[in-house]
């Protein structure tokens, strides 16, 4: 951030009531994975580097062991698709918090941006139109982190109980991730506990991170279309200018409508640079993980397993929600950008002088080509990517089943 955006006294009276409605619940996910700081002053400041390295240790101490059942202990292929999806989910999980580690600046950066553009609110109509896309925003994370945790809820801490754990006649207390048969140790207290509690420390943590890589998406799409639309409504009064008090001259209302534009574009690219390649981890990953929880609640259907059935069915709907969210938010972006050249269109432009009709020119040459998210850079995020990406998991689904059966 600038010294100069810094500097500039609030003009909304009500800045820090809607700044934390806006951003408390993401702000809460993300400092308990250390994307965010605890606090600016002190030595707390640097705890969310332990914090990170924490996370990423959690997460490689369940999917070590796991992976080395998989390859040396498990020999049931259905067993192994099972441990399979889990632990893509896991190494998918990894990789976006990665990446957003590596972007946590960038992070940093979009909040600040969104706390200036709610101090700089002018008119009542702004603040309305920003707070219902704020809104929008705000009941997409609480759904799909909802939905998320329910699912780990379930699969953690119900699942692993309500089936009976035998290995040669010898019952064993159930872990939700299997550990290789060298560490016999696991079954012993307190070891036990201690694994199983580092366990689901992991879970929060892989669900954490979804839940806040499709927060920080809904967080900064819904603020751009906020801004968005503050900048159609300005279109709207180009020619009367009630809502420019401060600037009487059709001129000078081009130039703060050209100036928001930019501000938003940069904002939005800014916005791309760090989903981008959470994105098209997501997209991809989502291809094998639903995939295989279409097989897994097959199965369970087949088998009888309502519990496990009712499981894999709740874990299905939350990652299907949270890749539709993607879609959703890149579908609104890409829509509400596309709007901006539409109003052009409809000003009673007649009623300027030609140099200012020119000069609309370049506010509809700069929204010819809407504001996009991109899954790197490869696959635009819309409603139709979300339909094509449900089309090829059943494809996969049917080369699953008839392979395995």
């Amino acid at each position: 951030m600038s010294s100069a955006r810094k500097s500039v006294m609030p003009q909304n009276s009500s800045y820090q009531r809607d700044i934390q409605y806006v951003l408390k619940l993401n702000n809460w996910i993300l400092c308990t994975i250390g994307l965010l700081p605890f606090t600016t002053r002190g030595i707390g400041r640097y705890a969310f580097k332990i914090l990170i390295a924490f996370c990423n240790f959690i997460i490689s101490f369940a999917m070590v062991p796991c992976a080395l059942h998989i390859l040396y202990d498990q020999k049931d292929i259905t067993i192994r698709l099972k441990l399979f999806g889990l632990l893509t989910f896991c190494l998918t999980a990894m990789t976006k918090y990665g990446f957003l580690t590596i972007r946590r600046p960038k992070i940093l950066y979009c909040i600040e941006c969104v706390k200036s553009d709610w101090v700089q609110v002018t008119y009542k109509s702004d603040r309305e139109q920003m707070l219902k896309y704020a809104a929008i925003g705000r009941n997409l994370t609480i759904i799909a982190t909802s939905i998320m945790y329910t699912s780990a809820f379930i699969y953690y801490l119900i699942l692993p109980f309500c089936s009976e754990h035998k290995i040669n006649n010898q019952t064993v207390r159930p872990l939700v991730f299997p550990i290789y048969s060298k560490f016999r140790q696991s079954q012993n207290s307190p070891i036990y506990e201690i694994v199983y509690v580092a366990h689901c420390m992991c879970g929060y943590t892989i669900y954490s991170v979804t839940a806040s890589a499709c927060g920080l998406a809904a967080l900064f799409v819904t603020h751009a279309c906020g801004q968005i639309q503050v900048i159609l409504s300005r279109l709207k009064d180009l020619v009367d200018g009630k809502n420019f008090k401060q600037s009487p001259n059709v001129h000078r209302r081009i130039a703060a409508i050209v100036k928001s534009h930019v501000r938003v574009i940069r904002f939005a690219a800014v916005v791309e640079e760090i989903l981008q390649e959470v994105c098209l981890v997501e997209l991809s990953s989502s291809l094998c993980i639903i995939c295989l929880l279409e097989y897994y609640c097959i199965m369970n259907w087949q088998g009888n397993d309502r519990i496990g059935l009712v499981t894999y069915f709740v874990i299905f709907v939350s990652f299907c929600f949270n890749l539709y969210i993607l879609c959703y938010i890149g579908e609104l972006l890409m829509e509400k950008s596309s709007q901006i050249r539409y109003k052009c269109y409809m000003i009673n432009w007649y009623q300027l002088s030609s140099e200012s009709a020119r000069n609309i020119i370049l506010i509809i040459a700069m929204a010819s080509h809407p504001i996009k998210i991109s899954a790197g850079r490869i696959v635009d995020l819309s409603l139709m990517t979300f339909v094509n990406v449900l089309k090829t998991t059943l494809a996969y689904l049917s080369f699953l089943r008839t392979l395995v059966m």
